[in-house]
C-alpha cells in the first residue's frame, strides 16, 4: 500500500472556459518544483463528443483554468490509441486512456507493436464499462453470434476498437473477415442502431453514456445489453487490466444488471511534462472531485486510494509529489 499524506497545494486562480483547443504554447514549473502549476497553455485529448471522456475532461480543463495559473482547453478526439499517439508527438499536453491502450504503449504491444511509448500517469480515473448492446431481432445472444453482422467496433483508433476486437477474438471470431465490422464514432453508431443499419454495438465508456441513455430510451425493449464475462479469462491473459463489474439496472433503466467486463481510466502526460503541473493537476482531481461529479456522475468513482495505481504505466514524478511518496 502506498503513503496518501498530502503535501499542500498552493493555486493561483486565473477564469477561462473550457473549449477546443491546440498544442501547449508555454511550460511552465521544472522537475523538482512546489506542487504549483506554471503559466501557460495546456490541451487536454479527450474522445468522442457523446461519451464520457468528453464531458469530464471538459470540466476538468475548466477546474484547472479556474483554480491554477494554466489556461486549460479540452478537444474531442478519436479516443485512447489516437491520444496517446498525439500525446507523444506533441500535439496534446494531457490524455484520456483506457489502462489497457496505456499498458499496451508503455510495453510496446498493440497497437504500439515494437515501439514503447514514453509517456507517464497523472492518476488512475473511474473505470469504463464494455457495454454491447445488440437489437433483438438480430438473433446475438453471445459475441460469438456476431458472426456475420453488423457491428460497430467504434471509432478508429479508439480503446473501444481495441477491446471489441480482443472480445471477438476471445470468442473464436476473426474481427476482419468473421463480422461486419463498422468502425464509426458514437453519434454515427446511435443513428446505425436506430435506422437498423446495425445489428450491435461495442462501446467501452463511464455509466451513464449520453447516446447509449438515448439508443434504451428511443428503442426500449427492442434491444438488449449482452453479459460479455465469457470472454473475461481470455481477456485476462492478454493484458490483466481487465476485471469483472457490472451495469447497473438504475443505469440505463434495465429489468436487471448486466455482468460486463470494466477497464480502468488514466489520465496521461509525456515524461517531459513540467512537474509541478503534474502535481497540481493530479492533486486538483481529487481535492475538486465534488465539483467533477456534478458534471458527470461518473467522477463518483475517482478515488484517491486507488490514484497512484496505474502499474504497469509509471507514475509521472510530479504526481508521485501529489500522493506523498
Amino acid at each position: 500500500m502506498r503513503s496518501w499524506k498530502v503535501p499542500a497545494a498552493v493555486l493561483a486562480v486565473v477564469l477561462v472556459a473550457a473549449g477546443c483547443g491546440g498544442k501547449r504554447d508555454a511550460a511552465g514549473s521544472t522537475s523538482g518544483a512546489a506542487c504549483e502549476a506554471g503559466e501557460g497553455r495546456i490541451t487536454i485529448a479527450t474522445g468522442n463528443s457523446g461519451g464520457v471522456y468528453y464531458v469530464v475532461g471538459g470540466g476538468l480543463a475548466k477546474l484547472i483554468s479556474e483554480h491554477t495559473a494554466l489556461k486549460a482547453t479540452a478537444a474531442e478526439t478519436g479516443a485512447s490509441v489516437q491520444n496517446v499517439q498525439q500525446l507523444v508527438a506533441g500535439d496534446y499536453d494531457v490524455a484520456f486512456s483506457l489502462a489497457d491502450t496505456a499498458a499496451d504503449a508503455v510495453n510496446g504491444e498493440g497497437a504500439f507493436e515494437g515501439a514503447p511509448q514514453r509517456v507517464r500517469a497523472l492518476a488512475r480515473l473511474y473505470p469504463n464499462h464494455t457495454q454491447v448492446l445488440v437489437r433483438k431481432s438480430s438473433g446475438i445472444r453471445s459475441i460469438a453470434d456476431m458472426r456475420g453482422k453488423r457491428i460497430s467496433t467504434g471509432s478508429p483508433k479508439s480503446g473501444t476498437e481495441v477491446i471489441a476486437h480482443r472480445l471477438l477474438a476471445a470468442a473464436g471470431l476473426d474481427p476482419e473477415r468473421d463480422v461486419q465490422a463498422q468502425r464509426l464514432d458514437l453519434a454515427k453508431t446511435a443513428d446505425g442502431m436506430k435506422d437498423g443499419s446495425l445489428d450491435g454495438l461495442v462501446w467501452s465508456g463511464g455509466l451513464p453514456t449520453a447516446q447509449i441513455t438515448d439508443l434504451t430510451t428511443s428503442l426500449g425493449d427492442q434491444v438488449e445489453f449482452l453479459d460479455v464475462t465469457p470472454q473475461l479469462p481470455k481477456l485476462k491473459e492478454v493484458n490483466r487490466v481487465y476485471d469483472e463489474g457490472v451495469i447497473p439496472a438504475a443505469a440505463y433503466g434495465q429489468p436487471a444488471d448486466v455482468p460486463t467486463v470494466v477497464v480502468p481510466n488514466v489520465l496521461l502526460v509525456a515524461e517531459s511534462f513540467p512537474a509541478g503541473d503534474a502535481c497540481a493537476v493530479t492533486r486538483l482531481l481529487f481535492d475538486r472531485k465534488d465539483e467533477l461529479e456534478k458534471i458527470h456522475p461518473a467522477a463518483r468513482d475517482i478515488v484517491e486510494e486507488q490514484g497512484a495505481l496505474t502499474d504497469p504505466v509509471p507514475l509521472h514524478p510530479g504526481s508521485l509529489d501529489a500522493f506523498g511518496n
